[in-house]
């Protein structure tokens, strides 16, 4: 499998990604993938150093004749997503991403692939590497942990980076300049309910919903896919007054649209025929409103062993109200460009087990204002049912500039390349130049990137004939980069 990723063209880019996809690399979880890439840097006797939070800037001299040229940073993040099906054996922390090739893309065995932003670090890495390619003084900048927080980029501080450009490799559309993007907040919801032994006369039910496309919570909130959670909520609302939910098991990251869901409930024998047929009609209406976007999508109810004990009524209507009234999805559109998300939110994670319930939320938007506000909606909501909220991690976006020099150059050059126009565009994912931004203000910033679908779902996969087109296009920019002043 991974031997036929090495095969393909550019083979460097390739053959550092599957380099690469051999070490674990998970959020907060970065510490082999660090002393990697320290190793990296040592080996071709490249200044190397690794900052307190754990980012690692590797620096190289401008190549014979590009002296002249401003000194560059080029970004990408170590971590990836882990996400895998619930029918795939395999354990993040200690085995490396199994690749093979399908049709023109990369994929992996049933998990993410970590193109996301893996296929950015390999591009850095082999232009570290090459004593070919024409490039000015660049400082590779590595940073940890941004799909769960950014803690990398906050904690760069002021210093180590001497750069003016900074390219951004983590973009997923190979015919998109990025020049915005959103931030985002988390929002932490509590509470505890009480129990109660399960009802006499009870049956035991299970319920699984599986079969989404989940997604990016920000590059993919536009799609309408079906939220795990929500749908879940959606069928325990409507067969309230004749079930009693014991436990509640869904989603899993903040920046991924929850796939799966799990519930165990109870019905009283004497309401099993009218739960049956009130649950399958239920389980038709939803098929059938998301049957454009959600073609797999399967909702099962299995007969089980009856829970020991099961949420009080009124525990029961709170939650079931709670989430319902959670706002998921597009909260507004931008008044200033168009077709893009201003600002959303995601319900990515609801645990119902042993009388505490939590559930997680990320809220993205590249306006300040309308993101407090959305969070702000989603605290009362919450704090009407009774949850403690907390809101943290919250993270700037990054505001577009359209008189931005480097924009004119990728600007430029694309169309010379491929004989038709960029689209310049903000997106609503989380990228990390807003909050390198804070500490480097200056910087002229761009981002861009291959093209790769499914990011955050085990249905990621990097398109090969983009990937050929993005290093052709990094290494025509890295030519072009404009003189110092």
């Amino acid at each position: 499998m991974n031997k036929d990723i090495r095969l393909l063209e550019p083979t460097t880019l390739w053959n550092n990604f599957a380099d690469l996809n051999a070490v674990p690399r998970g959020s907060k979880k970065e510490e082999k993938v660090i002393q990697f890439m320290v190793d990296f840097g040592k080996k071709l006797n490249l200044e190397t150093v690794v900052d307190h939070v754990g980012n690692v800037i590797i620096k190289k001299p401008a190549s014979k004749g590009m002296e002249s040229r401003k000194t560059i940073v080029m970004q990408s993040h170590l971590d990836m997503v882990h996400q895998k099906n619930s029918d795939t054996i395999f354990n993040f922390d200690t085995e490396g991403i199994k690749m093979k090739v399908v049709d023109g893309w990369v994929k992996a065995e049933g998990t993410t692939l970590g193109a996301d932003n893996g296929l950015g670090v390999a591009a850095i890495m082999s232009v570290l590497a090459s004593k070919e390619i024409k490039h000015p003084a660049v400082e590779a900048l590595f940073t940890i942990d941004e799909e769960t927080g950014m803690t990398g980029a906050m904690g760069l501080q002021a210093g180590y980076l001497d750069g003016e450009i900074l390219l951004n490799l983590d973009t997923e559309e190979d015919d998109e300049i990025d020049i915005g993007c959103a931030g985002g907040i988390d929002i932490t919801a509590k509470n505890v309910y009480h129990e109660v032994h399960t009802p006499s006369n009870s049956i035991g039910y299970s319920i699984a919903i599986t079969g989404l496309n989940g997604g990016h919570s920000g590059m993919d909130i536009h799609k309408g896919l079906g939220n795990a959670n929500k749908i879940m909520n959606r069928l325990l609302y409507k067969t309230q007054e004749i079930i009693r939910v014991s436990e509640i098991n869904g989603g899993s990251l903040r920046n991924a649209i929850p796939r799966e869901s799990f519930a165990t409930i109870s019905v009283y024998k004497a309401k099993k025929d009218t739960f049956l047929k009130k649950v399958t009609s239920i389980i038709n209406d939803i098929k059938n409103d998301f049957k454009a976007v959600e073609a797999d999508l399967d909702i099962a109810i299995t007969e089980t062993t009856v829970p020991k004990k099961v949420m009080t009524t009124i525990s029961q209507i709170t939650l079931l109200n709670t989430i319902y009234a959670a706002h998921n999805g597009v909260f507004k559109m931008s008044n200033d460009m168009e077709d893009l998300v201003e600002t959303s939110n995601n319900v990515a994670r609801v645990i119902v087990k042993d009388e505490e319930i939590t559930i997680l939320c990320l809220t993205r938007s590249s306006v300040e204002t309308s993101k407090s506000d959305l969070a702000n909606t989603l605290k009362a909501a919450f704090e009407l049912g009774g949850y403690q909220v907390t809101l943290s991690g919250s993270y700037p976006g990054w505001k577009p500039n359209v008189n931005s020099q480097i924009l004119n150059v990728l600007t430029e050059t694309y169309e010379k390349l491929f004989e038709s126009k960029a689209d310049v565009v903000a997106c609503h994912a989380g990228l990390e130049c807003g909050i390198l931004g804070t500490n480097y203000p200056d910087m002229d910033m761009i981002s861009f990137g291959p093209t790769i679908q499914g990011a955050h779902s085990p249905d990621e996969r990097a398109n090969i004939k983009s990937a050929q087109k993005f290093w052709k296009y990094l290494l025509t920019i890295l030519e072009n980069i404009p003189s110092k002043n």
